[in-house]
């Protein structure tokens, strides 16, 4: 019975990986792309909301506030900020003309929830044909507007979700987060989304690029108004509303510092998990059922199995795997090495599972 499991477990992973393998390096990568002239750029609004984000928000302001882009503006909003960020904003609007601040300073009006919120000020005082959904953290390169505008005209998309890097420092960090970027390619399969007649989405805080008519046609920010994981959903909207939408890879051009240290990335996704399975405890208890089956029970077998043959089978789908998250770690920029480190990640992402459920369910909300 245990030789027929890891047998299926095998086969599991080696088609994941093979279809992960050639689905990823079959989209297109923003460095590759063009760089259109300016009579080619329609209008873009680049649009954030930011709370208490002081730490971050000069280098990433800055970056936005230097795009080789002939006509664009960016919409920020001060969502009730407690620190610095609302007189970083001020500071930086004084010497650009491209910037415009906005700053929420009455209480969350009922039926919303804060992030939502900001991006809906920020869209209603926008003017671009175009706008780009990111957040007060992330880095742009220069040329990322003009690349990425080239993408969708190239392939008329109305929707862009660029996939881009985040910082990892230290061990910890590179475990948790290059086993969290594999199996968010496992589960969206970026790949798909461009496929009209496929109901894979994406939509990726980092950066979205959306056609201004096709987001009002889905609704607006209005339609997400209590979503924790809103770019996500913002995609599945695009896709439900017959938008062409894409995915391409900007690797360093789009980045951001997420979260510092372990501790501080399981509490920062303590709100995200579980609206990700739509607060379903029994979709969560699958999915740590499933992670635990395929990924610590081949491993486990490698040294309790009596059994040499179990013993084999669990290496095998250790090894594959491992090589599936070493892939995504390289896509980040990190040794492939950190693959080894996958039944490792596997506890931990199943420790975030847990802690995001039970603490919600706690709170009785986010």
């Amino acid at each position: 019975m245990v030789t027929l499991l890891l047998g299926a477990i095998i086969l599991l992973w080696a088609i994941l990986a093979f279809r992960t393998v050639r689905g990823m390096n079959g989209l297109p990568e923003l460095p590759a792309a063009s760089l259109i002239p300016d009579a080619d750029c329609p209008p873009v609004s680049i649009l954030f909301s930011a709370r208490d984000e002081a730490e971050q928000l000069p280098q990433a302001l800055a970056s936005l506030l230097t795009q080789d882009y002939p006509h664009y503006q960016v919409i920020a909003v001060d969502d009730r900020s407690s620190d610095a960020t609302g007189r970083i904003l001020d500071e930086f609007a004084a010497h650009s003309p491209h910037l415009k601040v906005i700053h929420l300073t009455e209480e969350l009006p009922s039926g919303w929830l804060g992030k939502p919120h900001g991006l809906q000020c920020a869209y209603e005082a926008s003017s671009g044909a175009w706008m780009v959904f990111t957040d007060a953290d992330v880095r742009f390169e220069p040329e990322v507007l003009r690349r990425a505008m080239a993408l969708v005209l190239q392939y008329r998309w109305d929707h862009l979700t660029l996939l881009g890097v985040v910082d990892m420092v230290g061990f910890w960090e590179k475990v948790a987060l290059t086993y969290f970027t594999a199996g968010f390619i496992l589960g969206v399969q970026p790949w798909r989304v461009s496929d009209l007649h496929s109901g894979h989405y994406i939509g990726v805080g980092m950066f979205q690029l959306i056609r201004r008519s096709a987001y009002e046609a889905i609704g607006t920010h209005r339609r997400l108004a209590l979503e924790v994981v809103d770019d996500m959903k913002l995609g599945k909207l695009v896709k439900q509303g017959g938008f062409h939408s894409g995915v391409a890879v900007a690797g360093e051009a789009v980045a951001v510092r997420w979260h510092a240290g372990l501790a501080n990335i399981i509490r920062g996704t303590t709100k995200n998990f579980f609206a990700a399975d739509n607060f379903n405890p029994g979709r969560v208890l699958m999915r740590a059922l499933g992670l635990i089956v395929t990924s610590l029970l081949p491993a486990a077998a490698v040294f309790v199995a009596s059994d040499l043959l179990d013993r084999v089978l669990g290496l095998i789908a250790t090894v594959i795997a491992a090589g599936l998250q070493g892939y995504s770690a390289r896509g980040s920029g990190r040794s492939m090495l950190y693959g080894l480190t996958h039944p490792l990640g596997t506890v931990i992402f199943c420790y975030m599972l847990a802690r995001s459920m039970a603490v919600t369910l706690w709170r009785g909300g986010v």
